[in-house]
């Protein structure tokens, strides 16, 4: 068998671990646009910060490849899919393969802002996208980051931490309004600003002004701040461009079924480029995470091996950590339309909020601030969807914990199985 995975990342190299579990000897090709080791992205902005070295990154040894007998073509780009079983590589060669997994990510989302091209616009992505800033911090007293979601916020905490002076701007109401609700993120909003980061919500750039470099950033209320960065943090894109002109169904990315198969036969996805079902609401959709990508390579491996997995869908969550004041947020965190029942405990001197969201008396989501510990036994709760009528009283309690859902989960067994390679459920780990 001829394997080959487009993408070195999370759920490409969890593809390949899980490929090698059954097929020990099939040729595995992997390949990727960048020229790295394994590294998690997760941790690029600890990295930006100082606080962890590049060796640091890594989350599997540089032998990894040879460990797996993979051959790995890095430094090269995949630009199309071929319909006769074939890719294309950016050096016009083409390669054959008998099973395909597109694990190719996403990109930062660039704004369509005058003066975008301007030397000193960055996206936080990859490694390069750290280096570049890095180097251009020798000359950098201010920045500005467009966008107050994860990829905005880490990087202003990054350059805060570098000793830059940092004004984040928020379209939104408030900062992590696609993780969270504007009281929960609050507490976030005010611990930045406590720590010296200037946060302006309500606002979008107009320009971004300069003759080559960055000088400057004009708002849409026509104030300017002054600064030699600017960061766009506005979220991310699927890359989807190589299977343009095929017979591989897109949407917002690569759409996938449940054993994660695409539309042609032989051809999987998995990953921030993939969309499959939501665990929770049933939905198609793309939950551009870290735990998200490595259980769907597990699950797009075992299949291209030969199993029969089936993928139960992934879950929006994310979680973060800024100045010691750590939040997660998990599942449905704004609930739209009836039905929902919302419960919420809030101390706002020792910064404490938690929220959570039922819908027929199922955990259907959670928000953390500051008080985290909770978090796995919310979680459980949710994948399990274990009907909680019978000590919803109970789960704000500051000693709820997993003995107090055992009993539950117990009752419940009876409702799902587990063999060997049923299906694969995300754990909140």
């Amino acid at each position: 068998m001829n394997y080959i995975i487009i993408g070195a990342s999370a759920a490409g190299i969890s593809a390949i671990e899980s490929i090698r579990t059954v097929d020990k000897n099939g040729k595995i090709t992997i390949i990727s646009d960048e020229n790295y080791s394994i590294y998690s992205r997760c941790v690029l902005s600890y990295y930006l910060a100082g606080i962890v070295s590049e060796d640091k990154l890594k989350y599997r040894e540089d032998d990894f490849y040879k460990k797996y007998n993979v051959n790995a073509i890095l430094g090269k780009k995949v630009v199309s899919v071929l319909p006769d079983k074939k890719i294309k590589l950016s050096d016009g060669s083409e390669i054959p393969f008998d099973k395909l997994l597109i694990a190719t990510g996403s990109r930062s989302k660039m704004e369509n802002i005058t003066g975008i091209e301007k030397e000193g616009v960055f996206g936080l992505r990859n490694i390069d996208d750290a280096k570049r800033i890095d180097l251009r911090l020798i000359k950098t007293k201010s920045a500005v980051m467009l966008g107050g979601g994860l990829i905005g916020l880490r990087a202003a905490y990054a350059l805060h931490k570098r000793a830059v002076n940092v004004t984040v701007v928020v379209k939104s109401k408030h900062v992590l309004s696609q993780m969270m609700d504007e009281e929960g993120a609050s507490f976030v909003q005010k611990r930045m600003q406590e720590q010296g980061i200037n946060i302006l919500t309500g606002l979008a750039a107009k320009e971004i002004i300069g003759d080559k470099e960055v000088k400057s950033v004009i708002l849409e209320n026509g104030n300017k701040i002054d600064c030699e960065i600017v960061v766009i943090g506005k979220g991310v894109q699927p890359n989807i461009e190589l299977v343009k002109n095929t017979n591989i169904k897109t949407d917002w990315g690569i759409v996938v079924n449940e054993f994660l198969q695409t539309t042609v036969p032989d051809i999987y996805s998995a990953g921030d480029v993939a969309q499959s079902s939501d665990l929770i609401t049933g939905e198609s959709t793309i939950n551009a995470l870290w735990p998200n990508a490595i259980a769907q390579g597990k699950v797009a491996g075992l299949n291209m091996a030969g199993k029969n997995v089936k993928y139960s869908g992934s879950i929006g969550m994310n979680s973060v950590e800024f100045f010691d004041l750590p939040t997660i947020s998990y599942g449905i965190t704004k609930p739209k339309g009836e039905g929902f029942e919302i419960l919420i405990k809030k101390n706002s001197v020792k910064n404490i909020y938690k929220k959570i969201i039922l819908k027929n008396n199922k955990l259907v989501g959670f928000v953390l601030v500051s008080d985290v510990n909770q978090s796995g036994v919310y979680g459980s709760l949710i994948e399990k969807k274990i009907d909680v009528s019978s000590i919803k009283n109970n789960l704000l309690d500051n000693n709820f914990n997993f003995a107090k859902i055992l009993p539950l989960i117990s009752e419940n067994r009876k409702n799902f199985t587990e063999p060997e390679y049923d299906e694969i459920l995300i754990t909140n780990k």
